[in-house]
């Protein structure tokens, strides 16, 4: 199975005309995406909690986490992200691909627009 990376912008929800582009490795099965925490503080992003994560091996870790916009292409929203220490992956999860309305398709491994239900 291969890898799927996406080039996306990076915003302060209250000002998503100032961006900063990211590569993110898609994984649809991790909630939140986790962003370079640098990034983050550049853009003038607060964390607003911190949140403990477990890890494959099994081993916890705490990270902060706040609130930041994306943009894809024409598609915008907001999500919950993670403040990425060096050594972490970088990655665009689940809830950030729902609020662009995106889903991962896992045969073309290729983002594919997904109904939009109420």
């Amino acid at each position: 199975m291969g890898l799927t990376h996406v080039h996306l912008e990076i915003s302060n929800p209250p000002d998503m005309q100032t961006t900063e582009p990211v590569e993110l490795l898609v994984d649809s099965g991790a909630i939140y995406s986790v962003i370079p925490g640098s990034l983050l503080e550049k853009l003038g992003i607060q964390p607003y909690a911190e949140q403990e994560f477990r890890l494959a091996d099994g081993s916890r870790i705490v990270r902060k986490k706040g609130i930041a916009g994306f943009r894809f292409g024409d598609r915008a929203g907001g999500a919950d992200v993670i403040f990425g220490e060096p050594g972490d992956s970088l990655l665009l999860g689940a809830f950030t691909l729902e609020s662009l309305g995106l889903g991962l398709d896992p045969i073309r491994r290729e983002l594919v627009e997904i109904p939009m239900v109420l």
